[in-house]
């Protein structure tokens, strides 16, 4: 098992650069979207609601990809590739978390009373970075 180390961490965790994550369709195409990143004891996770095709396409198939970049800097990224776990419980907080990370707003603002949200944590298999060398 690979691991986040503490810049890249930081950087995932403190600014709120959005992440573009990929799975893999059940006839093995790539299925990339933008999302919403957060960490957790140097676990990466989305957050996104049943019925979608994240949690349909992991389902299938674990394998999940993340991409972080920051905007103003081409250069400076994090890759985190592995196996994505979804669970339900906490994910309700965490949309809210994000919320405040992403909006500024204290409670997710485009919550549907009839989503269920679930939260997706990445097991790091691979991770890769790019211009945290002169930190």
């Amino acid at each position: 098992m690979a691991k986040l180390g503490e810049k890249e961490r930081k950087f995932i965790d403190e600014n709120p650069f959005v992440g573009v994550v990929s799975e893999l369709r059940e006839d093995g195409s790539p299925h990339s979207t933008v999302v919403w990143v957060d960490v957790r004891n140097g676990t990466v996770g989305f957050n996104t609601a049943r019925g979608r095709a994240k949690p349909r396409h992991l389902e299938h198939d674990p394998r999940v990809s993340l991409l972080v970049l920051d905007p103003n800097n081409q250069y400076k990224w994090v890759a985190v590739s592995g196996r994505g776990e979804l669970t339900e419980e906490g994910a309700d907080a965490q949309i809210d978390k994000l919320a405040k990370k992403y909006l500024g707003r204290d409670e997710y603002p485009f919550r549907n009373p009839d989503e269920t949200r679930v939260t997706v944590w990445i097991t790091p298999e691979h991770v890769d970075a790019s211009g945290f060398d002169d930190q």
